[in-house]
């Protein structure tokens, strides 16, 4: 097995970034969902409710900070953005406690499990893909470990999916059968939910060994 892609997405519910290499923390992948949107009353707003936030894309400036469409988050065209494509008066906050993440830091995908699903794998919004995986071998992994490049990372359950993975990535188009086939096959619940036991860096390739 080996680590097949990487991902990053530092504006929580927005597009997020392909990687080359990575650092797993304890506290995941740096930069990653740092930003939220929020109501005036502080409760976050996210894609599941407000898909087109999906049409805007977050990244992580050379300088650590974050983007919208490759504008600071900070820089009122991105808020005007963000606001567009929630239809709503929203604002923009950083944060970076744990509890920012809806499970837990690290979500893991493999590519047997979304070739049985026969979807696009971003649907599933993975920080890691691990390649080279038999089917769905993965729904034997949680209470295992994997050691990915230097780290080693917990596998503490499957995840359970959300209306999220409807919506088509590019397009923005919904189909609701996406997750029905999730419930009807897999229980509801495909890729990882994971935290970093050894933190280290992975890159794309790093081999993924399934520890005993």
């Amino acid at each position: 097995m080996h680590v097949a892609e990487l991902w990053r997405f530092p504006v929580k519910s927005l597009r997020g970034e392909r990687l080359a290499e990575a650092e797993l923390l304890a506290g995941g992948i740096p930069g990653d969902r740092v930003v939220h949107v929020r109501t005036r009353d502080g409760r976050v707003v996210t894609s599941r409710i407000r898909p087109h936030l999906l049409s805007l894309a977050g990244t992580l400036g050379p300088d650590g900070e974050p983007l919208i469409d490759g504008r600071s988050w900070r820089d009122p065209a991105s808020l005007q953005a963000v606001r567009e494509a929630t239809g709503a008066d929203v604002l923009l906050g950083r944060y970076e406690e744990l509890d920012r993440f809806d499970v837990l830091p690290l979500c893991i995908a493999t590519d047997g499990a979304i070739a049985a699903l026969d979807i696009d794998g971003r649907r599933l919004r993975p920080n890691i893909v691990v390649g080279g995986v038999d089917g769905l071998a993965e729904r034997e992994w949680p209470g295992r470990r994997l050691r990915i490049g230097s780290a080693v990372i917990e596998v503490v359950k499957l995840r359970a999916r959300c209306v999220m993975t409807t919506f088509d990535p590019d397009t923005i188009e919904q189909d609701r059968s996406v997750l029905q086939r999730i419930v009807d096959v897999f229980d509801g619940r495909t890729a990882l939910d994971c935290r970093v036991e050894t933190p280290g860096l992975a890159a794309i390739g790093d081999p993924v060994e399934l520890l005993r």
